[in-house]
């Protein structure tokens, strides 16, 4: 019997590393992700998302849908809201043959 790592896996069912498909599967987890862990960290410093929205300046509604899908914010509520959690931001960026980072 043949086994399969799971970057096979993966390779097989989404794409192959710098796909077009594999980079949307990789964006839209990581948006999940950053959704879940503004979620978790809200209920830990135990905030409502209207009390969240109020801290950032927009509606309950929206806080809800980041949570539920980070990818479509701007980078500007998505710093206020965490500036709002408290949360420490680093960024890094790669472009061709340049890389920076922030924070």
């Amino acid at each position: 019997m043949k086994t399969y790592t799971f970057d096979e896996i993966k390779d097989e069912l989404i794409g192959k590393v710098g796909t077009a498909e594999r980079d949307l599967f990789e964006y839209e987890l990581q948006m999940d992700l950053i959704g879940t862990a503004i979620k978790q960290t809200r209920k830990e410093r135990n905030l409502t998302q209207e009390e969240l929205g109020k801290l950032v300046g927009v509606q309950k509604a929206q806080i809800s849908r980041l949570e539920n899908n980070a990818g479509n914010v701007t980078l500007d509520t998505l710093l206020r809201v965490f500036t709002a959690l408290k949360a420490k931001v680093k960024f890094k960026v790669e472009l061709s043959d340049m890389q920076f980072q922030v924070g």
